[in-house]
């Protein structure tokens, strides 16, 4: 019997890296010389910060910060994005909260998105993990491909423990 564990987090490590790669970047833009411009992630809130001296900049650093995540493989579906504000002396923010684990809408979204997939197997929630247990590894395969590209799903979905 195969399986494998369902997981909605990010790689903290892989984030990192991106956020680093954004930061060479903006200090290698020619709009960006001598502003106070900057994306840092805050561990222990799960919050990553963009600062820059006008809406502009700011979505331009958004921007870099996703085409760095894409690279490096990251999906920013798990991340809450916030309005820009304002954060005085000309300069404007925004956050961007990421989410992990599974809430109460998200395990309904996902048992039924497994039900009408008509996966022909056993699924149970665990420990903020979904096991996911099935025959055929191509069914288990073809499952979290439907389940990770369907557009109703707003969190980013990972797969753990792979056992065949």
């Amino acid at each position: 019997m195969a399986s494998f564990d369902l997981v909605s987090e990010i790689d903290e490590m892989e984030l990192q890296n991106a956020l680093l790669n954004t930061e060479k970047q903006i200090a290698g833009r020619f709009d960006f010389k001598g502003t106070d411009a900057k994306a840092e992630y805050k561990e222990k809130e799960k919050v990553i910060e963009i600062k820059a001296e006008g809406e502009m900049k700011v979505k331009a650093i958004l921007d870099i910060l996703r085409t760095n995540m894409g690279k490096r493989g990251i999906g920013t579906r798990g991340m809450k994005e916030s309005e820009i504000t304002s954060s005085g002396l000309k300069m404007k923010k925004m956050t961007l909260t990421l989410v992990s684990g599974f809430d109460k809408e998200g395990q309904k979204l996902l048992n039924r998105l497994i039900k009408e997939s008509a996966f022909k197997g056993k699924s149970q929630y665990m420990d903020e993990k979904y096991r996911l247990e099935s025959k055929s590894i191509d069914e288990l395969q073809s499952l979290f491909q439907f389940l990770r590209t369907h557009k109703d799903m707003n969190l980013e979905l990972n797969m753990q423990n792979l056992k065949r």
